[in-house]
């Protein structure tokens, strides 16, 4: 997969997930994706100060960007 179709993919991933965070108030960007494994992104709005935001992270935006781009290993948020 080249660079271009896995951002393709992970931007794909987050407007999957992106209506069930703005139906909370919340939303998310993507920042960066290093080494085509690593995806950087904000989480933004009613997100930043959720107190199950991590867990959201890694339940729902990572496991949709796996889904989405296999080869992603892991899914931070940048503050």
């Amino acid at each position: 997969m080249t660079t271009e179709e896995l951002t393709r993919n992970v931007l794909k991933a987050l407007e999957e997930i992106r209506p069930f965070l703005n139906s909370d108030g919340g939303d998310i960007t993507l920042i960066s994706i290093e080494d085509n494994k690593h995806v950087k992104v904000r989480l933004e709005g009613a997100c930043t100060s959720c107190s199950v935001n991590q867990m959201t992270l890694k339940a729902g935006v990572e496991t949709t960007i796996k889904k989405f781009a296999p080869q992603i290993e892991t899914v931070v948020n940048i503050l």
